[in-house]
C-alpha cells in the first residue's frame, strides 16, 4: 500500500508573484500554426462538444474563442497601458456600431489569417467557410454605425486611447425579406442563444441608470446651498459587455463597451406568491426592452418613450462608468477632469451626456453650476451627421417631465443661461431667441441645439456639409462661436475594405507597391504610376472580373437574377429614403428599357443594375419604392426582348457582409442624392477605393471625390446645391416632362400601370410626388441631366482600356479617404490624445 506524501503547505502568493506567473503561463499562447489547431481543436471538442464534422458555425465559434485568446493578453496590457497613467483619453458615445463580422478582421490585424487558413486546412476545413458561417452583428443600421466602427478600428491602428460605448441591443434593427415585392420585416435575432465569442460580460462595472420619478429642490440648514433629489425612481441596471478592438499588427486592442438592460430584481416574489404571475415579471421586461431591439418604430408614443429610454440609458450608464474611474484614481478633485477626458457625441442621439455630465458634477459630487458647466463644456463635442431638419430629434417637455424630470430642470437652466448670453450678444432679437433656443416654441427640446450648446467642438462630416451647417442650419450658433465649428471629412478603414474583403486586390497591390498602404493610405498613388504597364492592367482587370463573378453568385442566390460578368455592373446600396434617390435611379433603369422595347439599341453597353437597401418599418413611400424596384425587375428580367442587355434585382436584407462582396464588384457606384441633403456618404468611398467610378451629384464627400479624380474620372450630372435652393421656388416638373421625349416615354409606362397591371392605383402616390411642384428631392429636374451622364458612363464602358485606367485612378486618389486620416484630424484639433508609447 503507498502512502501519497501530503502537499508542503506554503505561504500564498503575492499580488506581483501572482502577476509573473499569469504571466509566465501567457507566454505559451502561441501564434504559430500548432498552437492555433489545437486551440480550436480543444474549444471544438472539449467545451463546445462537437466535432469536425459538425455544422461550420461551430468551427466558427470554436475558432473565435481559439483567436480571443491570442487578443486577451494584448487587451490587458492595452488596458493597464490606458490606466497607469494619466494619459487622456476619448470616449466615443454612438447608439450604433455596425461592427459587422469579427472573425476575419480580428485574423487580419492580428497578423495570422494565413496561420489560421493553414491550421484549418490541416484539419480538413476551409477558412472562407468557417468565416461566412459568423453572423453580422445587429449593433446598427447603416452609414453612423459603420462610420463608428470603422472609427474605432483606426483609433487602435492609431495606438489612440479611445473607448468605445453603445448599447447590446439583442435584435437587430429587422432582417429584411422581399415577398410580392414588398419588404417584410423579420425579427434579426444576431445574438442568437447562445454567447457571441467576441464578448465578455463585465458585471463588476455594472451602473444604475433611473428613470421616472419626481425631481425636488432642498435647502441644506448648514450650509445654506440649495440642492436637488431626483425621488421615487424606477432603477434599471445597465451591465457592460467588452469587444476587443485590435489595431493592425501594432500590439493595441481598444475596448467597445456595450450596455445591456436587466432589471434590478429578477421577479417580484411577493407578487408571484399572491398569484399574480405577469405582474410578477413585469418589471424584468420592460427593463429589458430598452436594449432589446435597434430602432424602435417611433410612430407612436410608446415607440418615442423606448427611443428617449435608451439614449439615456447609453449616456447615463457610460458617463457613470468614466467618472467612477476618475474618482477611483483622483477622489472628487474635478479641476483636472476635462483636461484629461474627452467625450465625442456620434450625432444627437447621445446629446442627453451634456445634461447629465452636470447632473452627475452638481448632484452626484457637490459642485457648484459654474464649476461643472466649465468641465462639461470643455470636454464634450459633437458630429452632426444631417443636414435634414426633420432628421434633428426633438423630445417633448412632456416626455422628458415623465421619464427625466431632473433632467428637464438642468435643460432648463442651461437654455435660461444661454438665451441670456443670446441676448447680451443681439439685444432686443427676439425672433433670434425664439430660433435658438433649445426649448422649441411647440414645448420640444432641440437635441442638436443642447449639444451645440454644451460643446467645445462641433463637426460636419464633409466639406460642403460643414460650410452648409454654418451658411444655414446653425448659422446663428456659428454666428455666436465661430470657433467652435470645423470640418472632420469621413473615411472608411481600409483595411476591412481592401485587405479584407478583396483579397485578390490586396495581393496585386502587394506584388506593385508593398503592403504599406495597409496603415498609410495614400501610399495607394503608387500604382498610378503602372497606367502603362500592361502586364499590371491585365491583372487589374483579371481582379475586378474575379470579384464580379464572386457578386454575380451572391445575387444568384439571393435574388434568382444572374448577372452576366461582362456587363457594366451598376450599383446603389444604402438606406432607402427620398432623398438619397433610388426612384430617380429607377427611372433611368425604365428608360433604358423603354429604348430596348422601341429598338434603340444602337450601340449598347449591357448593364445590369443592382439596388439593395433597408427602408424604416413607418416609413412608407420608401417601401413602395422598394415594392416599384421589384415590380420593375420582374417585367424586364422575364422579357426575351431585354434578355442580356439589361437585368435589375434589389438585393433584400442590405448588411455589412454584402457589402464586403458588392463594393470590389462593383463598376458604376451610384451616389445621386439631392445636392445639398446627403452629409457624406461612406459608401461612394469604400466603392471607390475598390476601383468603381462614381456617378453622382455635387453633393456631401462626392464633391471631394470629384476634386481627388478629376471631371475625366467621375460622371457628374444634376443642380448644384445653391440652383436647388433657387430652383424651388418656381419648380414646374410638369416643365421637364414637357420638353424630353425619354422622360415622356418613362411617366408614360408608370402611368398606364404597365409595372402594376394587376395592382391598380398601388403607385399613384409616388407618381404624384415627382410630379408635384413640393417633391422636395426635384427628381425629374435632375432626369436629363442624369441619363446625359449615363450614356457618357456606358460609351466610356465600352472602351475596356479607358474604363481600366479610370478604375485604377480611383483608387489610386482614394488615399485621403481613410478614416486614419479621419481619426488623425479629430485627434490633432479635437481630442489631443497622446498614442501609446509616447
Amino acid at each position: 500500500m503507498s502512502v501519497t506524501t501530503p502537499a508542503v503547505p506554503r505561504e500564498p502568493l503575492t499580488a506581483e508573484e501572482q502577476r509573473l506567473r499569469i504571466e509566465d503561463l501567457l507566454k505559451n499562447i502561441g501564434m504559430n500554426v500548432t498552437d492555433i489547431e489545437e486551440d480550436f481543436a480543444n474549444y471544438l471538442y472539449n467545451m463546445l462538444g462537437r466535432s469536425l464534422t459538425s455544422e461550420p458555425y461551430y468551427h466558427y465559434k470554436a475558432l473565435s474563442y481559439a483567436v480571443r485568446d491570442r487578443l486577451m493578453k494584448l487587451w490587458k496590457q492595452t488596458w493597464a497601458s490606458y490606466n497607469k497613467s494619466d494619459k487622456k483619453k476619448a470616449y466615443y458615445l454612438s447608439m450604433e456600431f455596425l461592427i459587422g463580422r469579427s472573425l476575419t478582421n480580428n485574423l487580419l490585424n492580428l497578423g495570422i489569417e494565413h496561420k489560421a487558413e493553414a491550421a484549418m486546412y490541416q484539419l480538413g476545413l476551409a477558412l472562407e467557410n468557417i468565416e461566412e458561417a459568423e453572423i453580422d452583428a445587429g449593433l446598427g443600421n447603416g452609414g453612423l454605425g459603420r462610420l463608428a466602427a470603422c472609427f474605432m478600428d483606426s483609433c487602435a491602428t492609431l495606438k489612440l486611447p479611445v473607448m468605445g460605448y453603445g448599447l447590446r441591443y439583442e435584435y437587430g434593427m429587422f432582417k429584411q425579406l422581399i415577398q410580392n415585392g414588398h419588404q417584410i420585416e423579420a425579427p434579426d435575432h444576431w445574438l442568437g442563444y447562445d454567447s457571441y465569442p467576441w464578448e465578455f460580460q463585465r458585471r463588476e462595472y455594472t451602473r444604475v441608470v433611473r428613470f421616472g420619478g419626481v425631481s425636488r429642490p432642498y435647502r441644506d440648514h448648514q450650509t445654506g446651498h440649495l440642492s436637488v433629489h431626483w425621488e421615487n425612481t424606477e432603477e434599471v441596471l445597465a451591465v457592460p459587455y467588452d469587444v476587443p478592438i485590435p489595431g493592425y499588427q501594432n500590439g493595441i486592442v481598444n475596448t467597445l463597451r456595450l450596455w445591456s438592460a436587466q432589471a434590478t430584481e429578477v421577479f417580484n416574489f411577493s407578487e408571484f406568491n399572491k398569484g399574480s404571475y405577469f405582474e410578477a415579471v413585469s418589471s424584468k421586461a420592460e427593463a429589458e426592452n430598452i436594449t432589446m431591439v435597434l430602432y424602435p418604430n417611433d410612430a407612436s408614443e410608446n415607440g418615442k418613450e423606448l427611443r428617449l429610454r435608451q439614449q439615456y440609458f447609453l449616456v447615463s450608464a457610460s458617463l457613470q462608468d468614466v467618472v467612477a474611474q476618475w474618482l477611483e484614481h483622483h477622489g472628487r478633485d474635478f479641476r483636472e477632469f476635462a483636461k484629461h477626458n474627452v467625450f465625442q457625441l456620434n450625432d444627437t442621439h447621445p446629446s442627453l451626456a451634456v445634461a447629465e455630465l452636470m447632473r452627475i458634477l452638481v448632484d452626484d459630487n457637490g459642485l457648484g453650476w459654474d464649476e461643472a458647466w466649465a468641465i462639461t463644456s470643455n470636454c464634450m463635442a459633437y458630429t452632426n451627421h444631417t443636414l435634414l431638419p426633420e432628421a434633428l430629434e426633438r423630445w417633448s417637455v412632456k416626455l422628458f417631465q415623465k421619464l427625466l424630470p431632473r433632467l428637464l430642470d438642468i435643460i432648463y437652466e442651461i437654455n435660461a443661461r444661454f438665451l441670456k448670453q443670446v441676448s447680451m450678444k443681439w439685444p432686443g432679437d427676439n425672433n433670434r431667441l425664439r430660433d435658438m433656443s433649445i426649448i422649441d416654441e411647440h414645448q420640444n427640446v432641440r437635441m442638436a441645439y443642447l449639444a451645440i450648446v454644451g460643446s467645445f467642438s462641433v463637426n460636419g462630416v464633409a466639406a460642403l456639409h460643414s460650410q452648409l451647417l454654418k451658411d444655414g442650419l446653425f448659422n446663428d450658433f456659428f454666428q455666436l462661436w465661430p470657433w467652435k465649428f470645423n470640418n472632420k471629412t469621413n473615411g472608411v478603414t481600409q483595411r476591412r475594405w481592401i485587405a479584407s474583403s478583396n483579397p485578390g486586390l490586396r495581393a496585386l497591390l502587394a506584388d506593385t507597391i508593398g503592403e504599406g498602404w495597409i496603415t498609410q493610405l495614400d501610399q495607394l498613388a503608387g500604382i498610378e504610376k503602372e497606367l502603362g504597364n500592361a502586364d499590371f492592367r491585365s491583372r487589374w482587370s483579371a481582379v475586378k472580373r474575379q470579384n464580379k463573378q464572386r457578386l454575380a453568385e451572391l445575387v444568384a442566390r439571393d435574388t434568382g437574377v444572374h448577372f452576366n460578368p461582362d456587363a457594366m455592373f451598376d450599383v446603389q446600396v444604402k438606406r432607402m429614403h427620398e432623398y438619397k434617390r433610388q426612384l430617380l435611379n429607377l427611372l433611368h433603369v425604365i428608360h433604358l428599357y423603354s429604348r430596348i422595347k422601341r429598338g434603340d439599341t444602337a450601340n449598347w453597353t449591357n448593364r445590369c443594375v443592382l439596388i439593395g437597401g433597408k427602408a424604416a418599418p413607418g416609413y412608407v413611400t420608401a417601401k413602395n419604392i422598394i415594392k416599384l424596384i421589384n415590380n420593375v425587375a420582374d417585367i424586364i428580367n422575364n422579357d426575351p426582348e431585354v434578355g442580356d442587355k439589361l437585368k435589375l434585382a434589389f438585393i433584400p436584407n442590405y448588411r455589412v457582409s454584402v457589402m464586403e462582396v458588392i463594393a470590389p464588384g462593383t463598376d458604376l457606384s451610384e451616389q445621386i442624392s439631392t445636392a445639398g441633403k446627403e452629409a457624406s456618404g461612406t459608401g461612394n468611398m469604400k466603392f471607390m477605393m475598390n476601383g468603381a467610378v462614381t456617378i453622382g451629384t455635387l453633393d456631401g464627400a462626392n464633391v471631394e471625390i470629384l476634386e481627388a479624380v478629376g471631371e475625366d474620372n467621375f460622371f457628374l450630372f444634376g443642380l448644384k446645391t445653391p440652383e436647388v435652393a433657387d430652383l424651388r421656388r418656381s419648380y414646374r416638373p410638369q416643365d421637364y416632362i414637357d420638353r424630353d421625349h425619354n422622360l415622356q416615354c418613362v411617366m408614360g409606362l408608370l402611368e398606364s400601370g404597365h409595372f402594376n397591371r394587376f395592382e391598380p392605383g398601388l403607385f399613384d402616390d409616388l407618381i404624384a410626388g415627382i410630379k408635384s411642384s413640393t417633391d422636395p428631392w426635384m427628381t425629374l429636374a435632375d432626369f436629363t441631366s442624369f441619363v446625359d451622364a449615363q450614356q457618357r458612363a456606358a460609351d466610356a464602358y465600352r472602351d475596356h482600356d479607358r474604363w481600366t485606367t479610370m478604375s485604377i485612378i480611383n483608387s489610386a486618389r482614394s488615399g485621403m479617404f481613410s478614416t486614419d486620416r479621419t481619426i488623425s484630424q479629430y485627434n490633432d484639433e479635437i481630442w489631443k490624445l497622446k498614442p501609446v508609447g509616447e
